[in-house]
């Protein structure tokens, strides 16, 4: 008689299941996305205008009547604080846009005049970041009447609006792009002339110049918040170096086109710096408002007492 085999056999796959499911997870990607299309260039007319060169411009101008409105509120010298504010202007993007070439000289190779074409994107923070101190300790030591804390204070509530409206030029030419992701706050690419690529037509990634947006706007507010209510001097010095620090430490990690060391891009060390002056810079505002309050008086500024 015929012997009967029994066969154990493991859950057999439906093709039409499989593909049904991959087609919804594409589906709910679309829908959950932002759809995105750089515009490098706006024409007004027959004028063709730069996207990213008019919101550096804007952020420029913005960032540097906050802080003069600032200074003057503050009784400081306003004619020679607008002296530092266009040194740290100028040097500033000098620096960013020299360590941006420092760090991607393939792109310049075979077109070294383009080294000059700000108005195409590509300068990076932390130049112009490491710069600007350079300049304004420098400033500061010439003139030690100048509360050193209440200038940062003053350079940070202009220096955050002005990063954020910056980010927008950053986001037309289409800088900063991650991985693709099924995250809701992603891009879809719809097309344009990108920086960073190549980004195939319809698919979704992270785009941290929107994130790093939208992530500032609170700060900004918190800042605002923070200097109507004439917070402790080096408060928002503070707020700043702890908040983009952290914030930019962790974007970062999301960037899919910037050179890394040890895994880390050079903006994440920076970051790095940012978070632990932040926490000693905090140390040090909490330790002289407690000698203030046992002293029923005021006490010399962090920056001038003895380390």
């Amino acid at each position: 008689a015929p012997t009967s085999v029994l066969k154990t056999v493991g859950p057999t796959r439906n093709p039409d299941a499989s593909a049904g499911s991959i087609a919804a997870s594409r589906m709910k990607a679309v829908l959950a996305s932002i759809p995105y299309r750089t515009f490098p260039i706006l024409h007004l007319g027959p004028i063709p205008i730069r996207v990213f060169g008019v919101f550096v411009a804007l952020g420029i101008l913005l960032g540097s009547w906050l802080f003069l409105r600032f200074a003057r509120e503050r009784d400081l010298d306003a004619d020679a604080l607008t002296s530092l504010a266009w040194r740290v202007v100028v040097l500033g993007i000098i620096g960013s846009r020299a360590l941006f070439v420092l760090t991607h000289l393939p792109e310049f190779t075979d077109r070294p005049l383009s080294v000059f074409a700000l108005w195409e994107g590509g300068l990076q923070f932390s130049g112009a970041f490491l710069v600007s101190i350079v300049v304004i300790v420098w400033w500061q030591r010439s003139r030690p009447e100048v509360n050193g804390l209440v200038l940062t204070d003053g350079i940070v509530l202009g220096l955050v609006p002005g990063l954020m409206i910056g980010r927008i030029g950053c986001y037309a030419v289409g800088e900063h792009f991650g991985k693709a992701t099924n995250f809701f706050l992603g891009v879809r690419y719809l097309g344009g002339e990108t920086r960073e690529g190549p980004i195939a037509v319809g698919t979704v990634i992270h785009n941290t110049s929107l994130y790093e947006f939208l992530l500032l706007a609170p700060l900004v507010g918190l800042l605002f918040w923070m200097a109507r209510r004439e917070a402790t001097v080096g408060a928002m010095t503070t707020t700043f170096l702890l908040w983009y620090g952290i914030q930019r430490f962790l974007t970062d990690f999301l960037r899919a086109y910037d050179e890394r060391v040890a895994g880390l891009t050079g903006a994440q060390y920076i970051s790095l710096g940012m978070i632990v002056a932040g926490v000693v810079l905090a140390w040090r505002v909490r330790r002289r408002d407690g000698r203030e309050v046992a002293s029923g008086g005021e006490v010399a500024s962090p920056e001038l007492e003895p380390a």
